[in-house]
Formats: structure tokens, C-alpha cells, sequence
């Protein structure tokens, strides 16, 4: 495939490093240092990470006499493999003043020399399948870190009672919400997961057959309204809608409404990446965890769709919609899609909006292996299969996902509880 060769891989490699250090441009120095909970990373520490990556798994395995930036680095930016070393606890990521943001831009122009230089000289003489696969794995590894970088700073700058603005963003008018509606499905025996050649994760794969019942699928998100009027009912108070661990976090964690939205003389306010706003009714409900979907479902007399009805549903339509490509770096309310639509007329018509982008959707699905999955030898094995425990899947990416990074089969996981990513939910019965 042309995306295996060693020009594309190249220029792939550059597109998305450079991307990295755009998403990181509008942010001071004094932004990128900061930690506001142990989920939350700071921008320099992902900068490094995905830098660490390269170094690690392809320059110092393929290149005998490559030496490391700093001794020191293995140990500090190494995520989570074991099979690495240890790792510095990643709840005090952000005590470390030292390397600075400069040490780090540094550290990577450094790796991206060799990483050049590397792929260069491999335009004559094929890089090995296993090579080549460890750095399109990079590559996609640093994608996922772009999108923690916006939703991690957004939680550092909303947690600032300035409310400081990453970028400003559009505004669009507010206009009626499309009434909801439901498409059916008859079920039965399908394949699941995603087919070898394209680039995918472990956990995609193997494809595999499963049964469905009957079903039918909202045609597009829950939106902010339709959460508010759960919240004037008493949602949050009342203990029916919540599952056992759900309202034991509800209690615990005091929550009355969704994340990064507030109430000031009567209206409702919400903290986006552009700034504080009023909250627009008409833009998908936003940064609700697993635990508030389910809740709002049952409240709506729905539930969640299974990981399985929402790839079924997906793999019929492309990966279009509001990505980080369009910079709004917040869900789009319904005058800000139809715009979208009405500028990109080449768009296929479809019956479902906002299947893609926008919102992290959750689904009822725990995130578990799929029949016969087998994680990789070595360090990459821990990549995604030792998480497998205690999450629920989500699907279809969201404002902050790089468009070429989604596919229907893509399968995201964050516990029950978590909800600083950009995550909402569409409803099933």
C-alpha cells in the first residue's frame, strides 16, 4: 500500500509531528507545565511522550550506534510499559519544572532529525513489515495524544476561574433542534472488527462474527436541551436513573450537571476551548461520563447502543463530520452542522448525523478482547490489551480527532467515571 512506502511514511511522520507542535502554539509556557488531576497530562509531557515513542521503539532498536537525548528520558516520558522499565509516577507529571517546554523542542527536533534521516535512506531498500508497522503505530499513538493535549488543557484553563481562551472559536446562532428520530434494523448473524491491510489497532481486530438482535438507533446525538430538561427533572437527584456505582459517584463527587457548564442568574454558562459562552441547546450534550449516559437513557425510557449496533450502523457511512480539522474545538450546535453541510456538498447523504466527530459516544459495550485477540510480543503488546478491565468502549471520535485517525471500527475506552474527554451519547432501543 502507498501509505506503507518509505516517501509516504515520511511525509506522514512530518504531517503529524508538525501538528502536534500547532495544536501546542497558542499555549504559553506557563499553560503547558500544569497537571489539574492525575488523568490529566501536561502539554509538554505529551510532547515528549510521543517523542519517547520514536526514540524507543524504532531509533534505538534499529540504529546501532543512535544515542538517547538524555539518559534520563527513557524513565521520565515512559508512559506505561513495563517492558521498558519503570516509569515516574504519572500523578506528579506536572511537579517537574525541569525539562522545560524549550528542553523538550529540543529533545524533539533531535529525534525528528534521525527519524528523517532514517526514513530517507530507506527509499531504496524497504524498510522491514515489522518497522514499518511500529511506526505508522507511532504516528497514530501521537494522534490520540494530539486530542489529550486539547482535552487536557481544556481542563487546566477551565479549571482557572479566569476562564482563559485557547483559541477563539465560532459562534453561530441558535436555532430549533431536529426533531429526534429512529432508524430499525432487523438483526442477525454480521462480521465485527476491522479487516487486515489498513492501518489498525490491536483491538480491532480479529473480525468476527456476532449476533444481533433488532434494534433501532437515534439518527443523531443527544444535544445539550434535551440533557437539561433530564436536569430540571430531578435527574441528578433522583436515584432510580443511576446505577449503583453511578450514584455512589454522583453523591460522592457532588455532580449536578455535566462538566465545564455553570449557572449565573438563571443561565446556564458552558467553558469551551474559545472561552465561556451561554450554553447553546442545540449542540450535542458534551464531557458526560459513562455513568450520566446510562442515567439520562433510562430516564428517556432508551438505553445505550452496543459497541456492535453502533459499527454495524457506522461501517455503512465515511468518517465525515466536525473534527479537529475544522478548529472549532467544541461540538457543533445545529446552525454551526447545517453550515458544515451546506460547505461541504460532495458529503454523502445520510439518514444519521454526527455519527462521526463532534462527541465521543458512549456505548453499553465493556471494553473486553475480541475472540481469539492475542496482544503483540514484547513492549508494544501493552499497548492497548492490559486495559481491558473495568472501561466501557465509546465510538466515533470527536471535535478534537484527527479525521484520517477514525474508522468504524475504532474502538476508544475510558472508565465509568471519567468525563474530561470530549464524550456524549446517542440512544438506542
Amino acid at each position: 500500500m502507498l501509505e506503507r512506502s518509505s516517501e509516504a511514511l515520511l511525509q506522514r511522520y512530518q504531517q503529524v509531528r508538525k501538528a502536534s507542535e500547532e495544536l501546542a502554539r497558542p499555549l504559553t509556557v506557563e499553560d503547558q507545565v500544569i497537571q489539574t488531576m492525575p488523568d490529566v497530562s501536561p502539554t509538554k509531557w505529551h510532547l515528549a511522550h510521543t517523542t519517547w515513542f520514536f526514540e524507543t521503539f524504532v531509533l534505538a532498536e534499529q540504529l546501532p550506534d543512535y544515542k538517547d537525548f538524555h539518559p534520563q528520558y527513557r524513565y521520565l516520558f515512559n508512559s506505561y510499559y513495563n517492558a521498558v522499565g519503570p516509569q515516574f509516577t504519572r500523578a506528579h507529571r506536572g511537579q517537574l519544572s525541569r525539562p522545560t517546554v524549550t528542553n523538550i523542542l529540543e529533545y524533539r527536533s533531535y529525534v525528528d532529525r534521525f527519524m528523517v534521516k532514517f526514513l530517507s535512506g530507506s527509499f531504496s531498500k524497504p524498510l522491514p513489515p515489522a518497522v514499518v508497522d511500529t511506526i505508522l503505530l507511532g504516528t497514530h499513538h501521537e494522534q490520540q495524544h494530539q486530542e489529550l493535549i486539547l482535552t487536557d488543557i481544556k481542563h487546566v484553563l477551565g479549571s482557572n476561574p479566569l476562564l482563559p481562551t485557547y483559541k477563539e472559536g465560532l459562534v453561530s446562532d441558535e436555532i430549533e433542534t431536529s426533531p429526534l428520530q429512529w432508524r430499525t434494523y432487523d438483526g442477525g448473524v454480521f462480521w465485527f472488527g476491522a479487516q487486515e491491510g489498513a492501518f489498525l489497532f490491536d483491538n480491532e481486530s480479529p473480525r468476527h462474527q456476532d449476533f444481533l438482535q433488532p434494534f433501532q438507533l437515534a439518527h443523531r446525538p443527544v444535544t445539550a436541551g434535551e440533557f437539561l430538561s433530564f436536569m430540571e427533572d430531578g435527574g441528578y437527584q433522583q436515584p432510580s436513573h443511576w446505577l449503583s456505582d453511578g450514584w455512589s459517584t454522583v453523591q460522592r463527587e457532588q455532580w449536578e450537571c455535566p462538566l465545564y457548564w455553570y449557572k449565573q442568574d438563571d443561565q446556564w454558562y458552558i467553558f469551551t476551548l474559545a472561552g465561556a459562552r451561554p450554553l447553546s441547546l442545540s449542540e450535542p450534550v458534551c464531557h458526560v461520563s459513562y455513568f450520566e449516559a446510562d442515567a439520562y437513557a433510562r430516564w428517556a425510557g432508551a438505553r445505550l447502543p452496543t459497541e456492535q449496533e453502533w459499527e454495524f450502523v457506522a461501517r455503512e457511512h465515511a468518517p465525515q463530520g466536525n473534527f479537529v480539522e475544522q478548529q472549532l474545538f467544541h461540538p457543533a450546535n445545529e446552525q454551526t452542522y447545517l453550515k458544515m453541510k451546506e460547505a461541504s456538498p460532495s458529503s454523502e447523504a445520510s439518514p444519521f448525523h454526527r455519527l462521526y466527530g463532534d462527541v465521543w459516544e458512549w456505548t453499553s459495550s465493556p471494553y473486553t478482547s475480541y475472540p481469539g485477540f492475542r496482544p503483540a510480543q514484547g513492549a508494544i503488546g501493552e499497548y492497548n490489551g492490559k486495559f481491558m478491565c473495568n472501561q466501557m468502549v465509546l465510538r466515533g471520535g470527536s471535535c478534537a480527532t484527527p479525521q484520517d485517525h477514525i474508522r468504524p471500527t475504532y474502538r476508544n475506552f475510558f472508565p465509568p467515571h471519567a468525563r474530561w474527554q470530549f464524550s456524549g451519547l446517542r440512544l438506542a432501543k
